[in-house]
């Protein structure tokens, strides 16, 4: 199944690509925001795109449908992961980072990045991604079927920047999922920027900015 987007453009001719994922019950529309309060002008006219999760029952949530990547199928320590869900969404996001390579922009000029479920996506689609991708974003979530991630890591991906930030009030997931995914990448030798905020599970202005900064960085060499 081919997943709905949104897009948006900064110019003509976009050099770069960004591929946001939004977290469980939101849709598209809920970064198109954050993606306005860049500014990326000096690494070129970027392409937002902005897919729309499916429908689907979420267990967590008495089974009501809703968009989700994946099913929650419980919480707390053990907790049961929706592999079969999780697999079939890996193909749905590397469909939209092959098709971003289809329409001209190279895999190393674009940026995945996710919310909480969809930072889980970004994570689990971007380390195992056949060819080499700019930078991984990943806003309060956490690492999925992290027990595969050593054996499954595409080597195209195995250095490629990942920026990680959570907040450290979070309530839906805790920050110590969120640092044990960083601590989980940096021992795969993994380049991890890790940032924490004072906030609940959202995001913040200074995380913004710090994003901006990181944004810039990894996309600069190739925009000389």
């Amino acid at each position: 199944m081919t997943l709905e987007t949104l897009e948006l453009q900064t110019g003509e001719n976009p050099t770069v690509s960004i591929v946001v994922l939004h977290g469980l019950g939101a849709d598209g529309n809920d970064f198109v925001p954050i993606a306005e309060e860049l500014d990326l002008s000096a690494v070129g006219p970027v392409r937002f795109v902005f897919p729309h999760a499916p429908v689907r029952p979420v267990t967590l949530n008495g089974g009501m449908a809703m968009r989700a990547w994946y099913d929650i199928l419980g919480t707390g320590p053990g907790r049961p992961e929706d592999e079969a869900g999780l697999r079939v969404s890996i193909t749905q996001v590397q469909d939209l980072l092959d098709r971003e390579a289809a329409r001209g922009i190279a895999p190393a000029r674009t940026v995945l990045m996710g919310f909480s479920q969809g930072c889980a996506m970004t994570l689990l689609t971007g380390l195992r991604a056949p060819q080499r991708l700019a930078g991984l974003v990943g806003l309060s979530g956490y690492l999925p079927l992290a027990a595969t991630t050593a054996a499954e890591r595409s080597a195209a991906n195995r250095d490629t920047p990942v920026f990680l930030a959570h907040g450290r009030l979070d309530p839906m997931v805790a920050l110590a999922r969120g640092t044990a995914t960083r601590d989980a990448l940096l021992a795969l030798g993994q380049p991890v920027q890790w940032h924490d905020y004072p906030m609940e599970h959202s995001v913040c202005a200074e995380e913004i900015a710090d994003l901006n900064r990181w944004l810039l960085q990894v996309l600069a060499p190739a925009a000389a």
